[in-house]
């Protein structure tokens, strides 16, 4: 398969299910008389098995997105669906339980535990999941089984968010949610990152979803989000997505 064909293969339209829906989402931080607004009905569709980027400046409001997304933080108006369940409405129990069994979480900084090993790094991950893969095997997906004993402080930047990667993964969640995950990295271990990102989507069928400012990585994907000032300024398909050897910045 050529190398501008390897990622996200489409399905077709009778084959899109939407795993995640946000039905006009609003979200307004209050700081004593202060009110921010920072997003304003936003209505995405988010389906199963795709690689999707959001693209958006700085203070755009796509942070702030993909926190509601994953359940960290909880919209201000609208409804949050998540395979038909309404997670907008769950309690603080069920949104713990939704993190843990349904997302995975990798951000610009690794925030990876100094006193850990790799491995030790992603049975952390492991222990509070219901259903967890291998950490080993998790490791091994991401290329890093030979240093599974190394601590953070002897990986490279791009190793470490490989076992941040791994230790997201290792849950066997139904949705990666990545936050800048290039932000922190020259260009070269940038792409390997993306390209750990677009196999997982690929061989996996993991539901991957990049929030960047970086417009280049969304020549990546199959489907490209702009996002601007709150609001979502346009939803493409791409049809000619390139591999993550070229993509460039």
């Amino acid at each position: 398969m050529p190398a501008s064909e390897m990622n996200s293969v489409p399905a077709s339209a009778a084959e899109q299910e939407v795993l995640l829906s946000l039905q006009s989402i609003s979200k307004t931080y209050t700081t004593g008389d202060v009110k921010v607004p920072v997003l304003h009905h936003v209505d995405l569709e988010i389906y199963a098995r795709e690689f999707l980027v959001i693209v958006g400046p700085s203070g755009s409001g796509k942070s702030t997105l993909l926190n509601i997304v994953g359940g960290i933080d909880t919209p201000t108006e609208g409804e949050v669906y998540f395979q038909e369940q309404n997670v907008s409405r769950f309690n603080e129990q069920q949104l713990t339980r939704y993190r843990r069994e349904n997302i995975g979480f990798v951000f610009q900084f690794y925030n990876l535990v100094p006193t850990l090993t790799a491995r030790e790094n992603v049975i952390v991950a492991a222990d509070i999941s219901a259903n967890p893969m291998s950490p080993d095997e998790a490791l091994e997906l991401v290329g890093l089984s030979d240093r599974a004993e190394h601590f953070p402080a002897q990986l490279s930047g791009g190793e470490q968010q490989r076992v941040a990667i791994a230790r997201a993964l290792v849950k066997q969640p139904e949705l990666l949610l990545c936050d800048e995950p290039t932000g922190a990295l020259d260009l070269t271990t940038g792409r390997k990152i993306l390209g750990v990102l677009a196999d997982l989507n690929r061989e996996l069928g993991k539901t991957v979803v990049i929030i960047t400012h970086n417009s280049a990585i969304g020549q990546m994907a199959r489907r490209v989000v702009r996002i601007g000032s709150g609001t979502i300024a346009e939803a493409r398909p791409n049809p000619h997505p390139i591999s993550a050897e070229q993509v460039t910045w």
